[in-house]
This record gives C-alpha cells, sequence and structure tokens, in this order.
C-alpha cells in the first residue's frame, strides 16, 4: 500500500470531522428555515451565472471528429430494494438533459455549468418524477434521475484536460455493489442550483459533448477537432471498509493519471472519499466482492491542538484498480 501510515491518518480525520463536524451548514444548523437558505442560494448562484461570461452556451449539431474520450452506463439495475419504477421514470428526464447537452461547445478558458445547460427540471419542462436520494434515503422527487448523467459527464470530464470547479459526491453509501464498473466515489451529485457540476477546459483546442441514449444505455463522448497528446486514466487507491463501533464506512482515493506517450508524468488527487455505509455488510459480502476492512475500535477525536488521537486494530491489504 502506499503510505499506509499516509492513510490511517486521512481515515482517522473523516471518522473525526464525521462524528463532531467542525462546521455544519447552516441549514444544517436551522433545519426550520432550511427552504429559506436554499432559496436565497439558488437566487445568488442564478445572478452569478448570468453574469458570468466565461460559461460555455454555444452549441453545434455537426460534431468534431475526434474522440477524446467515452462511456456509458446501464439506463436501469438493481440498486438495493428501490421501486425499479423509478428508475424507467428518470429516462424521461435523461431524454431532456440529453436534448440540452448534446452538441455543447466548451472552448478553452470557458466553463461547463449542469444547471445552466440544463435548466431546472420543472414539470412545466417536461420533466418527471423520478429517483432521487435525500439524507441517505430512496425518494420519488421532481427531475430524479438526473445524477446519472452527471456521473457520466463527470467520468467523461476526468479523462480530459479540464479543471474541476464544482463537484460534490453522494454523503452516503447508500445501495451495495451490483454491476457497479466505476469506483466509489466517482459520481456526481446534484440539486438544482445548488451543488452543481462545474469544470473548465483547460486544454488548447475546443471540446464537444455528444450524448444519446439507446434501449440499454445512457452513452456519452466528449470529441475535439483533433486528437490530444495527454491521455488520462483514473486510479483508485486504498479502497477499504471501515468497521468502527459496529457502523461501516466506506473509503477510497481517486487519482488521475496523466499520460504522454504512455508514460505516468502527474499523479493527481482528485479526490478523498468517505461516507457511511447504510446497507447490511457481512463478512459474505466482504469475501464475496474480495473487500478489505479496517477496524477502528476506539473513539476517534480531534484534540486541543487539531492532533488526531486513537487506539486502532488495522487489517489492510493494497487495493490498486486502473479505470481507463
Amino acid at each position: 500500500m502506499e503510505n499506509y501510515n499516509q492513510t490511517i491518518k486521512n481515515i482517522k480525520q473523516q471518522l473525526a470531522n464525521f462524528e463532531k463536524p467542525q462546521r455544519r451548514a447552516l441549514s444544517l444548523r436551522f433545519p426550520k428555515y432550511q427552504k429559506y437558505f436554499v432559496l436565497v442560494h439558488r437566487g445568488v448562484r442564478k445572478l452569478r451565472n448570468l453574469s458570468d461570461l466565461s460559461i460555455a452556451r454555444k452549441k453545434k449539431s455537426d460534431f468534431f471528429q475526434s474522440v477524446v474520450t467515452r462511456h456509458q452506463s446501464l439506463l436501469t439495475r438493481k440498486l438495493g430494494d428501490s421501486d425499479p419504477r423509478l428508475q424507467r421514470q428518470k429516462i424521461k428526464n435523461l431524454q431532456i438533459a440529453r436534448e440540452r447537452l448534446n452538441g455543447l461547445i466548451i472552448k478553452p478558458g470557458q466553463t461547463f455549468s449542469f444547471w445552466e445547460t440544463v435548466g431546472k427540471p420543472s414539470k412545466k419542462r417536461g420533466f418527471v418524477k423520478g429517483m432521487l436520494l435525500s439524507n441517505g434515503k430512496v425518494v420519488e422527487g421532481q427531475g430524479g434521475g438526473l445524477c446519472q448523467m452527471a456521473n457520466l459527464l463527470f467520468w467523461l470530464f476526468l479523462h480530459s484536460d479540464i479543471q474541476v470547479i464544482e463537484r460534490y459526491h453522494h454523503s452516503k453509501d447508500v445501495f451495495p455493489d451490483s454491476g457497479r464498473v466505476l469506483p466509489f466515489g466517482s459520481g456526481a451529485t446534484l440539486m438544482y442550483n445548488y451543488t452543481d457540476l462545474k469544470i473548465k477546459n483547460i486544454s488548447n483546442q475546443p471540446i464537444q459533448l455528444k450524448i444519446w441514449l439507446t434501449e440499454k444505455h445512457l452513452k456519452g463522448q466528449i470529441v475535439s477537432m483533433k486528437s490530444f497528446p495527454v491521455k488520462f486514466h483514473v486510479v483508485e487507491k486504498n479502497h477499504c471498509f471501515v468497521n468502527h463501533n459496529n457502523q461501516y464506512y466506506r473509503y477510497n482515493q481517486i487519482y488521475r493519471q496523466i499520460l504522454i506517450e504512455g508514460k505516468v508524468i502527474k499523479d493527481e488527487l482528485m479526490s478523498n472519499n468517505f461516507a457511511p455505509v447504510l446497507y447490511e455488510v457481512n463478512q459474505e459480502y466482504i469475501n464475496k466482492h474480495g473487500f478489505e476492512v479496517i477496524e477502528i475500535n476506539e473513539t476517534v477525536a480531534i484534540n486541543s491542538k487539531n492532533k488526531l488521537s486513537s487506539d486502532f486494530v488495522c487489517q489492510f491489504l493494497p487495493d490498486f484498480k486502473k479505470f481507463t
């Protein structure tokens, strides 16, 4: 395992922050006024986006010919005990979002904003109710399922010459692995004009989004006028489950390798992911998927000098996977 001590320190820090967060959002500290905080935040964001001339808004119906990267995801798959009806309904929402995204050109120096491009997922615009995740629970909500589009786009962007401006991952691990092809924590969660997916094109040429749906898949490509000399690989490191006081958590790190002529010239840490697990984790599940487990037996705390302290018993084996 790479830098074992640092990994343990990261996990302990995440546990401490989860149990006793240093800072809580106003909407969590004053839940009675949550909807007003959300409305104000949305209004401020909308004004900023309207005045931001760097946001990409131009589309073309003809596409650049060089494929930078491609990916696809199943439109429906087993997600715990969730209602499959909600997955089927989300397809309508994905189709509407696709119409707004497909053909979008992001020029060098321009930024992409998911919500500024897709717009409000309202009933008036044709969006329907689909599956949403709220506080770790599956609920039915307007525009549900758009996170699948955000997941696809974020994975495509990770394999492109971009800078991530804004991106959030789900705060809880809700579903057991079933047909998962991408690493935990590599997606992007959304809430209309509150949490967004934003990136900046830092390459020297325009890139374009190409999105379509088939009977079974949501598919996407990023295309450009000519090929790039730089390639990107996404790598998951230090993936494990953490058992702390009979509560399981999941942890990993997502790195992006930058390659020129097949040689890695840079290894970028894109995210540290940590989330409580809401489904049952037992030895059979661990063995079936080959997961590693860290056992932390005592309370993790941050003392007055901002240093971590805990007693722990650790079982850990290297976990290194590359996703191209």
